[in-house]
């Protein structure tokens, strides 16, 4: 897929993640979650090339600046990973994030050693981190997976888990339950504003 193919699948992914996006062009200028990860995806290609690390950090503290997103250059991300809101989302440079992920702003995909090593998490496709969460260390949480906000996550999770609590406790997902909108979006979207 091209540059504007990922951009139109980011702006199409804020739309079915976010009630509150109006329309691409609006999203396009405003969403500094989409910002942040566009950046990321320069700074990913440059952190590649040894010789263009130090240039990739300065990059992606100035995305950092800007955004109140800290994205390592070091970090894998999938396609269509969305960040709603944004403020104080950490990403290290070991975390390898799937398709399709939503987080919340205040969440942490940390380190929990100085080893230069894997060293933060690997999130599976399809799992929503909610606000102030933090999953620490090398661990993996399975796809169709949700960590409840200010979870502190310092273990595995198999697919379809539900993770809350401090430390935070693993219970299975109900999938026609939980995976469920809470409210049906055409009640409150309006598709017209999508152009």
């Amino acid at each position: 897929m091209g540059f504007f193919g990922r951009i139109r699948e980011d702006l199409e992914s804020a739309r079915s993640h976010d009630p509150a996006a109006r329309g691409s062009m609006e999203n396009f200028f405003v969403y500094s979650g989409m910002h942040a990860i566009w950046m990321h995806r320069l700074t990913h290609k440059m952190w590649a090339n040894p010789s263009l690390r130090f240039p990739a950090r300065v990059l992606s503290q100035l995305t950092r600046f800007a955004t109140g997103i800290e994205i390592h250059p070091g970090a894998t991300i999938g396609r269509r990973f969305f960040i709603d809101h944004g403020m104080g989302v950490v990403i290290g440079e070991t975390a390898e994030i799937g398709d399709d992920v939503m987080i919340y702003h205040g969440v942490t995909l940390g380190g929990r050693s100085l080893a230069k090593t894997k060293r933060h998490p690997t999130i599976g496709n399809r799992v929503t981190i909610g606000s102030g969460a933090k999953v620490l260390g090398p661990i993996t949480i399975g796809d169709d997976s949700a960590i409840g906000a200010n979870a502190v996550v310092v273990k595995d999770a198999p697919a379809r888990s539900i993770l809350t609590g401090i430390p935070a406790k693993v219970r299975s997902r109900d999938a026609n339950k939980e995976m469920a909108p809470a409210v049906d979006p055409a009640e409150y979207i309006d598709p017209a504003m999508w152009i």
